[in-house]
């Protein structure tokens, strides 16, 4: 089976930063997969599971209704080691040209008052919230993004080292 192309990153070395994943073609259409990282992985702990959810409900409705940019997303949600998010969205843009709208986004955490969707009828674990850590770490990744927007590595991928044999096999080292 070959290995996916979030395992050939380098996690050891990942900061965090918005990173291109992965481009897919969909007939005409190019499809741009991003990974926000919003804690370094394996060095800093993960992010507490309920802000996750709750900062997932926050910034799937802000990114969905910026008028700018609702046409084009398609996805936002956790990744499953609790260290960032992955975005999904139409067409291809450099990291760098999205950062603006994640920064706006994280810093729309700190004006919510209430969780959307947050009810029985709405969510599968309705109760699994915490705004207040959400804008903690909103708060902290919005700055973090602002003052290193600039820096070119927190736009590109580490990736893994690969051993490929003479006779062209690839041995990965996570």
């Amino acid at each position: 089976m070959e290995l996916i192309p979030s395992f050939s990153v380098d996690h050891t070395k990942i900061i965090p930063g918005i990173f291109v994943s992965r481009v897919d073609t969909l007939g005409e259409y190019k499809i741009t997969t991003y990974d926000v990282r919003v804690t370094r992985p394996n060095v800093e702990p993960a992010v507490d599971a309920a802000a996750m959810h709750t900062l997932e409900h926050i910034i799937a409705t802000y990114l969905r209704n910026d008028p700018e940019w609702k046409e084009q997303i398609i996805y936002w949600g956790p990744m499953g080691c609790l260290t960032g998010f992955y975005l999904i969205l139409k067409g291809t843009h450099e990291p760098k040209d999205i950062s603006g709208l994640l920064i706006n986004a994280f810093k729309s955490v700190e004006e919510t008052e209430t969780v959307p969707g947050a009810l029985p009828v709405n969510c599968g674990n309705y109760a699994m919230h915490n705004l207040s850590f959400a804008k903690w770490y909103a708060r902290k990744f919005a700055a973090y993004l602002s003052e290193n927007k600039n820096d070119p590595k927190i736009f590109e991928y580490p990736k893994s080292e690969r051993l490929v044999t003479e006779d062209g096999r690839s041995f990965f080292d996570s």
